[in-house]
C-alpha cells in the first residue's frame, strides 16, 4: 500500500495554485502510478459529453477511448457517483476489457467544487483483489481537495 500522507503531500505541493482540470489529472495519474506496483494502470475518464467517459491523461498502456455511462466498471461509477471497488473484473456485469491483463479495479467518481461530474479515475490492476477500501477512502480524500478547487465545468 502506499504511503498515502506522503503521497498526499507530494500532491498537494505540486499541485498548488493550479485549476486546470487536465493539468491536475495529468499529475494525480503519473504520482498514484508510480507510488504502488498494483496499479497496473492509472488514469482518468473525462466527461465531455452527455452520458460520454473519454481518455484523459494516464499512465500505462493503452486504454479504451471512449467509455459510455451505461458500460464498465467506469461508467458505473460516472452513472451512479459511487466508488466502484471491483475484486474480480470477470465477475462484473458488463465489464469492458481495455486491456486482457487487468483483474481488479477501482473507480472513484471525480466532481469539482460545484459539484459537476469532471470524470473518473480509474486503476487497474494485474493482480485480482488488489484495491481496498482504505485505497478507496485515501485517494478519494486526495481528489476531491485537488478537484473541488476547480470552477463549474
Amino acid at each position: 500500500m502506499p504511503d498515502y500522507k506522503t503521497l498526499t503531500q507530494t500532491i498537494r505541493s505540486l499541485t498548488e495554485g493550479e485549476s486546470d482540470v487536465v493539468s491536475l489529472m495529468a499529475t494525480i495519474a503519473c504520482e498514484v502510478h508510480h507510488s504502488d506496483d498494483r496499479f497496473d494502470w492509472t488514469g482518468f475518464y473525462r466527461v465531455t459529453e452527455p452520458e460520454m467517459l473519454k481518455i484523459g491523461p494516464y499512465q500505462g498502456g493503452h486504454g479504451c477511448l471512449q467509455i459510455p455511462f451505461s458500460r464498465g466498471v467506469c461508467g458505473a461509477a460516472a452513472r451512479t457517483g459511487d466508488v466502484q471497488l471491483v475484486a474480480d473484473v470477470d465477475s462484473f456485469e458488463g465489464h469492458i476489457a481495455c486491456a486482457s491483463s487487468t483483474q481488479s479495479e477501482l473507480v472513484i467518481p471525480v466532481f469539482n467544487g460545484a459539484g459537476d461530474l469532471l470524470g473518473v479515475f480509474d486503476i487497474d490492476s494485474n493482480q485480482p483483489d488488489a484495491f481496498d477500501q482504505a485505497d478507496a477512502d485515501e485517494l478519494t480524500t486526495i481528489l476531491t481537495e485537488v478537484f473541488h478547487r476547480c470552477d463549474a465545468a
